[in-house]
C-alpha cells in the first residue's frame, strides 16, 4: 500500500521558518522523482520543488529559489522542504509527490503565513 505522509506545517509569522516532511512508503523510493506543490486558496496546484532520483536535477519555482530548499533522504524514504523567510502568498496546502511512469501524491498539510 502506497503512503505518503505530510507533517510540518502551521501558522507561522511572516519572515518565519518550517520545515515540511514527507515520509512515504509502499513503493521504491529512491527510483522516484520527489516535488511539493502547494495550492493556494482559489487557485491551481502549482509545483515549488522538484528534486529527481540520486538528487541530480533540481528546480524551483520562481518565487520560491533562494527561500526554500527540497532534499530527500532515500534510507528514510522521505523527502523534506526547508522554508525560510515566508511570505503571505506561501499560504496554502503543500503536498509531495512521487513522479516515475506512475504518480502518487500525500494528502497535503497547511502552512498559513500571517501576522
Amino acid at each position: 500500500q502506497v503512503q505518503l505522509v505530510e507533517s510540518g506545517g502551521g501558522l507561522v509569522q511572516p519572515g518565519g521558518s518550517l520545515r515540511l516532511t514527507c515520509v512515504t512508503s509502499g513503493f521504491s523510493f529512491s527510483n522516484f522523482d520527489m516535488s511539493w506543490y502547494r495550492q493556494a486558496p482559489g487557485k491551481e496546484r502549482e509545483r515549488v520543488a522538484f528534486l529527481s532520483q540520486s538528487s541530480i536535477l533540481l528546480k524551483y519555482a520562481d518565487s520560491v529559489k533562494g527561500r526554500f530548499t527540497i532534499s530527500r533522504d532515500d534510507a528514510k524514504s522521505a523527502v523534506y522542504l526547508e522554508m525560510n523567510d515566508l511570505r503571505v502568498e506561501d499560504t496554502g496546502v503543500y503536498f509531495c509527490r512521487a513522479q516515475r511512469l506512475e504518480s502518487y501524491w500525500g494528502q497535503g498539510t497547511t502552512v498559513s503565513v500571517s501576522s
